[in-house]
């Protein structure tokens, strides 16, 4: 009897996770727009990214140690060049590659504003690859695009968005913000008109 309530509570517990499983899977499938996301700030305080609706963004997996770590001026100084045409940096901390983000979400905000001045929106770490991969990076490396998809391959690869929320062009880490190829895409998303709804 002992082995049988076992079997049966083995049997309970895997069809749990495997429906757990599932459900995560599905969850993805239910976003319909980059607009359906909800993410804690980098206070720890939600964001809908239907805030953002309307405007230009330039999404970046970011990191404070890495070789790539001087792009946060680049992104300041764009940031800043294109924010009162409808541009906006939305900055995501993220320790998959090299262990280059292991810090608190309170010690990034202190080295990203000392550091390089950071005023575009930063949002609490995450995971943007992997089993615990957050929705919306799944979301973005499935999207189609003229670029590639696939997994981020390293910190700071760029999302450029356009303003009804479509994935319009992707940019590996090595693409500086302020090359002629990355400025050049966002001028030319910005001169397209605003949504009608927006």
């Amino acid at each position: 009897m002992k082995v049988t309530v076992g079997m049966m509570s083995l049997w309970l517990l895997a069809c749990g996770a495997g429906m757990g499983w599932a459900q995560d899977r599905e969850a993805p499938e239910e976003i319909k727009s980059l607009y359906d996301f909800t993410l804690n700030d980098i206070d720890g305080k939600p964001v809908k990214l239907e805030a953002f609706k309307g405007k230009v963004l330039l999404i970046v997996n970011t990191a404070s140690f890495c070789g790539y770590t001087p792009q946060y001026k680049d992104l300041m100084a764009l940031y800043t060049k294109y924010k009162e045409q409808g541009f906006e940096v939305l900055g995501f901390p993220a320790n998959d590659f090299g262990k280059q983000e292991p810090g608190s979400n309170d010690e990034i905000k202190e080295f990203c504003t000392t550091k390089f001045d950071v005023k575009f929106p930063l949002f609490s770490k995450i995971s943007v690859k992997g089993d615990d991969q957050h929705p919306l990076f799944k979301y973005l490396t499935t999207r189609p695009n003229p670029d590639f998809t696939g997994d981020i391959q390293w910190n700071f690869e760029k999302f450029l968005i356009s303003r009804d929320g479509q994935l319009i062009h992707r940019f590996r880490s090595k693409t500086t913000p302020v090359s002629e190829e990355l400025t050049r895409a966002i001028e030319t998303a910005l001169r397209a008109e605003k949504p009608a709804d927006s």
